[in-house]
């Protein structure tokens, strides 16, 4: 009876008042046809009714966390568009969450569904082709005008610590690469995790850089003129499989690598820009461990002991602590509540879950003297306001000890992430065409 009230509210909305008025006095002449759209309707419009609340709440919690969990400093240029997007980020991690717990898809999906709607930025007397590399799907830009010889050429693999971001959603940066370079770019679609956990991504972009060298000359590339880099997690795995080819007598050289705002050890997460810059969009401390673990590890753990450094035996750190110490960043870089860390009791079961994170192709910096040593020339951006800054300082003072030439860019109003805005109108930061420039004026000198 219940529900026979609600056909006839629902009905009588759209029926004549004189046809109403029957309806409710003989039930028996609704037709089961009409009872039963009456009851789509209803329920369609519930299923909206919920939606939005929904989605209004999401929107509240990305609203909520940015206003008080993150920090956007004076020193960034446009922080108020900064401030939409990290609460805009905030809704759709939400958003993902909300699916995973649903059982509809992993949290990441949705990241790589907007990466869809990323309109590319195409450049005139730009030739683009979609190729397969041994397997790994690759997209090759090459400008249209004829050289005199064959090109540089450059592997690209992208950042979104290899669970999320696509070949499709990094094609404007590649597209601009090529066109200030003159360079064949060579933008790799690895697979990702959750669905295909470390070293995974390693492994399919290392074999498409093996590729590329033994057969450069058919994609119109001089294979001694070669660069291999990306950003974020994309120039982990830059750096990661330079030092894999380094040694090898049977491929060509690697002219250069290029590493923007890298991420190059697992081993200490309080050095000074951890600090500083933990709750400064888009990377939070917290947020890039747990989901940098997720790729490691494929769960999702507590990882309140890592950020404190409870993974790391006492041998490790002995091992380590010449290469991954405060005391070989730049003074100038110490400031802004800076404090020297405490290291906490060691957990064995934290070490155990996270051993493989010591392992130099997640962790570059830790590669022995012997590798460091052969690499090649090497550019090196990192930006005031990021939180793996000091990874990318690091690894400067590395290379240089090793007597490896490194050319080094530091954008004092940049933050981690932000060449993903480029080409985006409104939302493109100017330090991300900065980053940009600083890449192919890099590589027009190999």
């Amino acid at each position: 009876m219940a529900r026979d009230a609600v056909f006839h509210r629902a009905l009588n909305t759209s029926m004549p008042k004189s046809l109403a008025s029957a309806t409710r006095k003989f039930p028996s002449l609704v037709p089961l046809r009409l009872r039963r759209m009456a009851f789509s309707e209803t329920l369609w419009m519930l299923t909206l009714y919920v939606a939005i609340l929904i989605h209004s709440l999401l929107l509240a919690w990305g609203v909520y966390y940015h206003l008080t969990r993150t920090h956007i400093p004076p020193g960034i240029t446009h922080g108020a568009k900064l401030q939409i997007i990290s609460m805009a980020s905030g809704y759709l991690f939400g958003l993902g969450l909300l699916l995973e717990k649903l059982g509809v898809c992993h949290r990441y999906m949705i990241w790589r569904i907007l990466d869809v709607w990323i309109s590319p930025k195409h450049y005139q007397g730009m030739v683009i082709k979609d190729l397969v590399f041994d397997g790994v799907p690759v997209r090759v830009h090459w400008p249209q005008t004829s050289p005199a010889e064959n090109r540089r050429g450059v592997m690209y693999f992208h950042g979104g610590i290899a669970l999320f971001g696509t070949m499709r959603a990094f094609e404007r940066s590649c597209c601009y690469i090529a066109h200030q370079s003159e360079s064949v770019v060579v933008n790799v679609n690895f697979r990702l995790a959750p669905e295909h956990l470390y070293p995974t991504p390693v492994l399919d972009c290392r074999t498409a850089a093996i590729h590329f060298l033994k057969h450069a000359k058919e994609y119109g590339v001089d294979p001694n003129r070669i660069a291999i880099g990306g950003d974020s997690s994309g120039g982990t795995i830059a750096a990661a499989v330079c030092q894999q080819l380094v040694a090898r007598k049977d491929l060509p050289r690697m002219r250069a690598q290029f590493l923007v705002y890298p991420f190059l050890q697992a081993v200490d997460f309080n050095l000074p820009s951890y600090q500083q810059n933990h709750s400064i969009p888009l990377l939070f401390r917290k947020r890039a461990v747990k989901h940098g673990f997720k790729y490691l590890t494929g769960k999702m753990i507590n990882v309140d002991g890592i950020l404190k450094g409870a993974h790391v035996s006492a041998d490790i750190w002995l091992k380590h602590r010449k290469w991954i110490n405060a005391d070989n960043i730049p003074e100038e870089f110490k400031g802004r509540g800076y404090v020297p860390a405490v290291p906490p009791p060691f957990s064995e079961k934290l070490h155990e879950l996270c051993k493989r994170g010591f392992e130099t192709m997640f962790s570059p910096l830790l590669a022995e003297d012997n590798i460091i040593c052969q690499l090649p020339e090497t550019f090196i951006l990192t930006c005031e306001y990021d939180l793996i800054r000091d990874d990318g300082l690091l690894y400067k003072k590395r290379l240089e000890d090793n007597g490896v030439p490194v050319t080094w860019r530091h954008l004092q109003d940049g933050f981690h992430g932000m060449t993903v805005s480029f080409g985006l109108g409104p939302f493109e930061f100017q330090a991300a065409r900065k980053c940009l420039q600083h890449v192919a004026d890099f590589l027009k000198g190999i």
